[in-house]
């Protein structure tokens, strides 16, 4: 199915987290959204809208020291204004099609952003739901001698999925470590979130120091422990560790800690923990031996995963932020190269909405049975936005939201979200911001 891309239009509104996040070398206090909202022209004449939404997040997809947190955003407009200017200008084509994959993080943010909104607009002019799009591969999707139709038709969607919360690097874990709480009756700590979210799955941050890195583990594991049932986490390297060596030593002092037996043995898989200059210099085997790693902000082209795969590495992150395209290929990947290669579902402080949504949807087409979410944590859900868009979401997805504490949140109970209602015509939402109440990108 061919369109034209005839309009596409950016804004913002500005995020403030309710408490600090720390993932690698910055701590996140506040950060705009970006917004895009795309208008299509299929070959019959019928036109569309459709948008899709993203965090501006600082210090991930370029952690240069010497850059501002405006820097980093700056750069990312610059991306969405690069990718807008080669969409318009490229006439007729599918959805796959227009898609502007390149190599950078930076670079794919535009697209990333705009792939989405456009094949909302598609879907609802189709009058579909983004699962039939992609079972079908409405967008076209074909890539080198991958059975793409073949592996797209196979997909089934999932009705929930488990949340992995995660444990920054500045999170306090009990009460004695809150030292400035926030006192707005959502959980803080460790300890709180789990007793008022029922997680089972946790994705643990580390911060490049053994010795650090234990002792907070330890502290987590004395929480964690006290879940009778049996409880599952990731360790997150956020590319803190200079090689391959220095997590290795990591593992090897969490295996002497009598204490951290439970969590090591709980650990599912490693995240990126070595700089991204020298993720894919080095053979991890020896690493993924102990427990499988994948990558993640080394994931900066189509051809990363194969390059991981042939130094060790077992799978790689999902993120919207990264591309939906890139995200479904190099799940067909992993599922022609077998069962000891993998996908993860990951977040970047998603808010609810359209990215919320969006990401959840991937994620539950390609069959993932749990994903990290944190955007509800550090952010108090959908408070300071309009009334009436709260009121749209909610009655629109009402098991994935619910209001409490004066504001519409993800919903997640005993664990897990509930997504049946992203099964719905255009990219798994009913409902839409309320663009007025926004600032259009300069």
């Amino acid at each position: 199915m061919k369109f034209a891309v005839k309009e596409i239009d950016f804004f913002e509104r500005d995020v403030r987290l309710r408490m600090p996040f720390r993932f690698g070398v910055v701590t996140l206090t506040e950060a705009p959204q970006a917004f895009a909202l795309a208008r299509i022209e299929l070959e019959n004449g019928k036109q569309s809208q459709g948008a899709a939404a993203e965090l501006l997040a600082p210090k991930w997809f370029d952690k240069n020291p010497g850059l501002s947190n405006e820097d980093n955003f700056e750069q990312l407009r610059a991306s969405m204004r690069a990718a807008r200017s080669a969409y318009l200008d490229a006439g007729m084509n599918t959805a796959f099609g227009h898609s502007r994959p390149t190599l950078g993080l930076v670079e794919n943010y535009g697209p990333a952003l705009l792939d989405r909104a456009l094949l909302d607009a598609l879907c609802r002019a189709l009058g579909i739901s983004f699962y039939q799009a992609v079972k079908t591969n409405v967008a076209g999707i074909a890539f080198r001698d991958l059975d793409m139709q073949g592996f797209l038709s196979g997909l089934e969607p999932r009705s929930e999925i488990a949340a992995r919360h995660t444990v920054g690097l500045v999170d306090p874990i009990t009460s004695a470590d809150n030292k400035k709480p926030v006192n707005d009756g959502l959980p803080e700590t460790l300890e709180e979130v789990v007793a008022r979210y029922g997680h089972r799955w946790f994705k643990l941050k580390v911060g490049g120091d053994v010795k650090a890195d234990v002792e907070r583990l330890r502290a987590i594991a004395a929480v964690l422990d006290r879940i009778a049932e049996p409880y599952h986490a990731s360790l997150d390297g956020n590319e803190q560790y200079e090689d391959v060596e220095s997590v290795i030593a990591l593992w090897r002092a969490l295996e002497a800690q009598p204490e951290l037996e439970r969590l090591a043995s709980s650990i599912v898989f490693v995240e990126q923990p070595i700089k991204r200059q020298k993720a894919l210099a080095a053979n991890i085997a020896a690493l993924s031996a102990r427990k499988p790693v994948i990558i993640d902000e080394s994931d900066d082209s189509l051809d990363a995963l194969p390059r991981a795969k042939a130094l060790g590495y077992r799978g790689v992150s999902s993120k919207t932020c990264k591309g939906i395209y890139k995200s479904l290929i190099n799940a067909a990947r992993c599922a022609t190269w077998g069962k000891d290669y993998f996908m993860t579902g990951e977040d970047l402080t998603i808010q609810p909405g359209l990215a919320l949504q969006q990401d959840l949807a991937l994620v539950s087409i390609l069959g993932l049975t749990h994903v990290e979410r944190n955007g509800h944590h550090y952010v108090n859900g959908m408070a300071g936005l309009p009334a009436q868009e709260q009121q749209d979401f909610g009655s629109a997805h009402p098991d994935l939201y619910e209001r409490s504490h004066g504001a519409v949140r993800l919903r997640i109970h005993k664990g897990m979200i509930q997504m049946k209602t992203l099964d719905c015509p255009g990219y798994a939402s009913r409902a839409m911001p309320d663009w007025q109440s926004m600032r259009r990108m300069a």
